[in-house]
Formats: C-alpha cells, structure tokens, sequence
C-alpha cells in the first residue's frame, strides 16, 4: 500500500507544480504559486530532481539493471513515464526505454522494477524524443 501511496503523492506533487490552485495574483487576472494545502503536499513529496531523477533501477534479484533518465509528464499534468536507460557506458550507447512510472516501486532505499532484467530492457523499442 505504501507503494502506491508514494506514486499518487508524486503524481500530485506534480499537479501541485504545474497547475495548482493559485496563491497570489499579478495584474488582477494571471495566478502564481499554490495553496497552503498543496504546499503542504509538495513539502512531503518526492522531488524528482533529489529522488528519482539518476537513480539507480533494480529488479526483484537486487541487480542493477539501469537508471532514472527522465520523467515524462503528460498534458493533463501527470508523470506518466520514467525514461529508463540501460547499458553504455557514460551514455554512449545506452538503450532508453519508456516504462510506465507505476511500474517502478520504492523498495527501502532503492527503486525496482519486478521482474525486469537488463536484456529485457534492451528488447524493448527505443524511446527517442520528437523534435
């Protein structure tokens, strides 16, 4: 259950940064900034920059099997898909894969995800971004 927990409080850290309801006004229509409610939210978040971002991936057998390249965030203000990047070395031909950020479970210290292995990664498609 904590598991879940975690992903539903980063998703609405999320929404909390990008499209929250406004605290402050500038020049009587535009809104900046969040409620004292959602900032309370954001405090007990994750931050994507401190702990998900570069972080080392896992699978059930405790292997490292690639790291955290990025976060991708809907349209409709939800993180969506963690970039998985596997292999290479300093990024040189590293396989990024999208993986569905609910797939990957907080386990003590480490990030997993259940039943992957590092050539299981690299079957997958490989993500490039559009231009």
């Amino acid at each position: 259950m904590q598991k879940h927990i975690v992903v539903a409080v980063m998703a609405s850290v999320v929404w909390a940064l990008v499209g929250g309801t406004a605290l402050g006004q500038v020049a009587g229509s535009t809104t900046l900034g969040v409620t004292v409610e959602e900032q309370k939210v954001v405090a007990v978040g994750w931050s994507a920059k401190k702990d998900v971002l570069g972080e080392s991936v896992y699978n059930s057998n405790d292997e490292k099997i690639g790291a955290v390249e990025d976060l991708i965030i809907t349209r409709e203000k939800a993180v969506s898909y963690a970039i998985v990047g596997t292999g290479g070395f300093l990024g040189i031909d590293r396989h990024d894969v999208a993986i569905p950020f609910g797939q990957l479970k907080r386990v003590g210290d480490k990030l997993v995800l259940a039943g992957a292995t590092k050539d299981g990664l690299k079957a997958l498609p490989k993500f490039e971004y559009t231009k």
